[in-house]
């Protein structure tokens, strides 16, 4: 099963925070890759933060740098996208994704879920 479940989303006014959460992890290899990507209506899906499995490294958009922080918990094999300063354009669907054997997080991942909705309006 290739299935990531993600959780967390929510309304949350401008300059909001939110912790999203993704369970459902099983991947079986050591190299590669897991984070979060964004659909916003109307626009291209976007990866927005990942995390390499190998060495911990993290890529994060430049339009949620210093914003946004991807953590792991590796007791509970959860994956964390604390999101904070959030702005009206950050409202999108979010989804976790991982991809195996490389070093970056495509728009075509190996494992994908549903999103959880995270909408930022006053």
């Amino acid at each position: 099963q290739k299935q990531l479940a993600a959780s967390g989303g929510g309304l949350v006014q401008p300059g909001g925070s939110l912790r999203l959460s993704c369970a459902g992890i099983r991947v079986e290899v050591d190299h590669y890759v897991i984070g979060w990507r964004r659909q916003a209506p109307g626009k291209e899906r976007e990866v927005v933060s990942y995390m390499h499995n190998r060495n911990g490294s993290t890529y994060y958009a430049d339009s949620v740098k210093g914003r946004f922080t991807i953590s792991r918990d590796n007791v509970k094999n959860i994956l964390h996208l604390e999101m904070n300063s959030l702005k009206p354009e950050d409202t999108a669907s979010y989804s976790c994704a991982a991809e195996l054997y490389t070093d970056y997080l495509s728009n075509d991942p190996d494992y994908w879920g549903q999103g959880t909705q995270v909408t930022v309006s006053s």
